[in-house]
């Protein structure tokens, strides 16, 4: 099983004789230096960059403006494969859900889970950054099957080139695209595959590549806290946190990276993170709602302490429920209460509106297929911050 990364900026590495790079692994910085490596201009990487992204081609002779002793070789060297599809499902109120083979080892046994949410004002894709997860939350279904590894850059980013081209040539377009933000909200912990996620997230935001607004990228952590400093130093995208209880007993039991690093030191790490009001607004918290065990009053009570006097906004997903939980959602009574108690606290608060429970495509819901290498969980894995030794949780 893949290890938690230390968090520096990954640059290009040669792939190993008789292997070909896979370009959508490559942010702009590392497809210059990939075509200089090759006695290119670094110029080589916008045009490519357009091509695949601007334009959706991924046959290099049909990108005319490249030379053609160029085009003949890129082949040799290159590639740009995309996940391939297992099965597709659609819901009755439009969320789509695919099921990928990732491009690494095609293993049909390890296969990721990526979620199209359309709305009125917007178009969603949901993507996932590992095959699996470590973390063990009590109430997700993907932690439950412990993790096989991480995704490269190009199996995250190839999610978002498949759904946007799929959904180009059904028509589905919103302005100028067919996907309007991306979430860091599918299977695995984002900030536990720093290395990857780091170039995905500057390709999602390049000009020559998706050319998505900051503010429309969302990376959700459940409470990496160097890592969501490290974030913050490299990338200006949106953050949402999942916290999910307002007391550090509570969510040791539902979240079990709260024993590495508390409350005190995850509400610090958000407070670091919006301390600049000219870049992030405010911190997203989800807040999963479990019948009987974080939605009573005090629990109320206690988030509103928690977070009246910070730059946030509350996200409360009633529980999706899934085979063998153990969790039931709240009557739509004690949702509403819970809502109205953060409202009266000064808290911005929303309810957010299941979609696509019907294809267990729902928040907590999405397990892929996953054949964990080892079955080992959070306090199992290290958790290696830059400078110092592994540690255990």
């Amino acid at each position: 099983m893949s290890d938690v990364v230390e968090p520096d900026t990954r640059q290009h590495v040669e792939p190993k004789a008789g292997t070909r790079t896979n370009l959508f692994g490559l942010d702009r910085d590392a497809m210059s230096s990939f075509f200089k490596a090759h006695g290119e201009s670094a110029f080589r990487a916008k045009q490519v960059m357009q091509w695949i992204y601007a334009r959706g081609v991924t046959q290099f002779d049909q990108m005319t403006d490249l030379s053609k002793k160029l085009r003949e070789r890129l082949p040799e060297i290159a590639t740009i494969q995309p996940p391939t599809r297992i099965r597709e499902q659609a819901s009755r109120d439009g969320t789509r859900k695919w099921l990928l083979a990732v491009t690494e080892d095609l293993d049909p046994d390890n296969a990721i889970e990526a979620v199209y949410i359309p709305e009125a004002d917007r178009a969603t894709l949901c993507i996932s950054s590992q095959i699996g997860c470590a973390l063990d939350c009590s109430f997700c279904a993907t932690g439950k099957q412990g993790l096989n590894r991480n995704l490269t850059t190009a199996e995250i980013i190839g999610q978002v080139w498949m759904a946007e081209h799929d959904l180009r040539a059904q028509g589905q377009v919103h302005g100028n695209r067919a996907l309007s933000n991306i979430v860091f909200m599918g299977m695995g912990e984002p900030l536990a595959n720093y290395r990857e996620v780091i170039p995905a997230i500057r390709i999602l935001l390049d000009d020559y590549g998706f050319g998505l607004s900051k503010r429309r990228v969302t990376v959700s952590t459940s409470g990496m806290v160097p890592f969501m400093d490290r974030l913050r130093e490299e990338v200006d995208v949106a953050l949402a946190v999942s916290l999910h209880a307002p007391t550090d007993a509570l969510r040791d039991e539902l979240v079990p990276i709260n024993r590495k690093y508390p409350l005190e030191a995850l509400m610090g790490a958000c407070d670091r993170y919006v301390e600049n009001k000219e870049r992030r607004a405010h911190v997203v918290y989800e807040y999963v709602l479990l019948a009987g065990v974080n939605d009573r009053p005090e629990h109320a009570k206690a988030l509103v302490k928690l977070l009246s006097n910070r730059r946030a906004k509350i996200n409360l997903i009633p529980f999706n429920p899934f085979d063998g939980s153990g969790y039931e959602r709240p009557a739509e009574a004690d949702i509403k209460a819970f809502q109205d108690r953060l409202h009266a606290g000064g808290l911005r608060t929303t309810v957010r509106r299941t979609r696509g429970d019907d294809i267990d495509a729902a928040c907590g819901q999405l397990v892929g297929r996953v054949k964990s290498r080892q079955k080992r969980h959070f306090r199992d894995v290290p958790i290696r911050v830059e400078g110092k030794p592994a540690e255990r949780a």
